[in-house]
């Protein structure tokens, strides 16, 4: 499968998930204009890389440091696409939300998210200078 790669704009992070280590990383801002259009090769994407995933491990590396809330709605959808293959499928996927010590409203986020999710293993990581 292909990687993807999407370099960041000023509305949106930069994304690269790269198959053949298993890491998908998200960096950067995201308050698209239309967010249907921002996510949806993101998730046709991860919907065809979920299927083809036998086992291994998948490590999500999230640093966001700014969303609006059509872009929370959007986050959430993907963090439960993750838990579905990591329910259905038996995938070994983690995510890593990491934020800025001083950026408490990050912080609170990735706790929210944390909370919504029940199998989906969610970790909250200080960014380190």
């Amino acid at each position: 499968m292909d990687n993807l790669k999407i370099k960041a704009t000023k509305h949106t992070p930069s994304i690269n998930f790269d198959t053949e280590k298993n890491i998908l990383v998200l960096k950067g801002e995201c308050y698209p204009e239309n967010i249907s259009e921002f996510s949806t090769p993101i998730f046709s994407w991860l919907t065809d890389y979920l299927k083809q995933l036998t086992n291994e491990v998948v490590i999500v590396n999230l640093e966001i440091s700014y969303f609006n809330s059509s872009t929370s709605r959007m986050l959430l959808e993907f963090f439960l696409k993750l838990e579905d293959g990591v329910v259905k499928n038996g995938n070994n996927i983690t995510v890593n939300w990491l934020y800025d010590e001083d950026n408490d409203s990050a912080e609170e986020f990735g706790e929210e998210f944390e909370e919504d999710l029940d199998s989906l293993p969610f970790n909250l990581v200080v960014k380190e200078d």
